[in-house]
C-alpha cells in the first residue's frame, strides 16, 4: 500500500518565511548598528586656482578619510561619496608647489563632508599640488556690437571699449597663437541716445586660458544727424600732355551725413573728387571718381555718379 507524502500547510510556509525574513532583517540591523573603522576615499575638487599658475594633471584626486562609525553611516559615505572642495587661494607656495594644510581647515572640511573628527580623521595632513607658471599676455579686444540707429541719429566715432585689452595667462603654445579676442555679439536697434553698457568677453574655445577680466564696458556718443549734399567739380590727374581729353559730367553730387551741430561747418571747398587716368583699362571709355578729401567729422559719404565718361579728341 503506497505511503502518502507529508503535506505542509500554506499557513506554515508563510509563518516560516516571515520569521526567516524577520530574522534576516534583525541580523542586518544588528550588524549595521555595530561600530566599524573604514578607510574611504573622498574625491577632491580644486577651486580658485591662481591665474598665473597651471595646476599639474598629477595633482592628488582624493584624500583618505578613516571613518569610525556605525555601518549605516559608512554605507552612506560609500554610496554618496561627498566631494571635498579645496580653495587653492588659501594654499601656500613652496618650491613650485601649492601646499594646502588639511589640518588647518578641519572645521570647513567637517561642514563640507558632514563628518565628526572626534571619531574620524583625515589620513593626510596636507595636499601638495605641483604647478607651472603660466605665460601672461595682453590681448586686444575687438567689439562685436551691431548698431542700428533710429532715423536721424548716428555717431561720428566707432564703439569704444574700456579696457580695450585684457591680460590672460595660459600655456605658452596657446598664448602665442592668439593676438586678438572678441566680445560676445550683441545687437542694438533704434538707438537714439549715448551708448554705455557692459558686454562679456567671448571665451568660447579658450578654456585653456585664464582671463583677468570677464567683461568690458562699451560706450559711444550718439547725436542727431542730418544729410547734406554739395556739387563738386571733378579733377582728372595723370593725363598725358599730348592727349586732348574731354570728359563728362564735369561735376558730381556728394551726399553725406553730418552731426546737426556741425552742418553749417561743411562746404564744397572741403571736398576733392579725383579721377586717375592711369587707372583706365584698355578699351574702357570711363574713369572712376574717388573722394580723396573730405571733412573728418562726416560719414556715410557717397557720390551720385562714380563713372566719368571720356573721349579723346584728335
Amino acid at each position: 500500500m503506497a505511503r502518502k507524502r507529508p503535506r505542509f500547510k500554506r499557513s506554515s510556509i508563510k509563518t516560516f518565511s516571515f520569521f526567516l525574513i524577520f530574522s534576516a532583517i534583525v541580523w542586518v540591523l544588528v550588524q549595521f548598528s555595530k561600530t566599524y573603522t573604514q578607510l574611504i576615499e573622498i574625491p577632491v575638487n580644486y577651486t580658485n586656482a591662481p591665474l598665473d599658475k597651471s595646476i599639474s594633471e598629477d595633482r592628488p584626486d582624493h584624500v583618505d578619510l578613516q571613518l569610525q562609525d556605525n555601518g549605516f553611516n559608512i554605507y552612506y559615505y560609500k554610496i554618496f561619496n561627498p566631494e571635498l572642495n579645496v580653495d587653492l587661494s588659501e594654499a601656500k607656495e613652496i618650491d613650485n608647489k601649492l601646499v594646502y594644510s588639511l589640518q588647518n581647515h578641519l572645521s570647513e572640511i567637517e561642514q563640507q563632508i558632514k563628518v565628526d573628527f572626534e571619531k574620524s580623521l583625515i589620513v593626510q595632513e596636507e595636499i601638495v599640488i605641483p604647478f607651472q607658471f603660466k605665460k601672461e599676455k595682453m590681448l586686444k579686444i575687438e567689439p562685436r556690437i551691431n548698431i542700428s540707429y533710429a532715423v536721424g541719429y548716428s555717431a561720428e566715432n566707432p564703439v569704444e571699449l574700456q579696457p580695450d585689452s585684457v591680460k590672460v595667462s595660459g600655456p605658452e603654445e596657446v598664448i602665442d597663437s592668439i593676438s586678438t579676442i572678441y566680445t560676445r555679439e550683441i545687437n542694438l536697434n533704434k538707438v537714439n541716445e549715448d551708448l554705455n553698457g557692459n558686454v562679456s568677453i567671448d571665451t568660447s574655445g579658450l578654456g585653456a586660458l585664464s582671463f583677468y577680466e570677464n567683461s568690458v564696458r562699451y560706450y559711444q556718443k550718439v547725436d542727431k544727424f542730418t544729410e547734406g549734399s554739395a556739387e563738386i567739380s571733378v579733377e582728372v590727374v595723370n593725363v598725358p600732355e599730348d592727349l586732348n581729353l574731354a570728359f563728362f559730367p564735369k561735376s558730381v553730387i556728394v551726399y553725406y551725413q553730418v552731426n546737426l551741430k556741425q552742418f553749417e561747418s561743411v562746404s564744397a571747398a572741403d571736398f576733392r573728387i579725383v579721377c586717375n587716368y592711369k587707372d583706365v583699362k584698355p578699351g574702357d571709355d570711363y574713369m572712376i571718381a574717388q573722394i580723396v578729401e573730405k571733412p573728418g567729422f562726416i560719414n556715410n559719404v557717397r557720390l551720385n555718379e562714380r563713372r566719368i565718361q571720356f573721349v579723346i579728341k584728335r
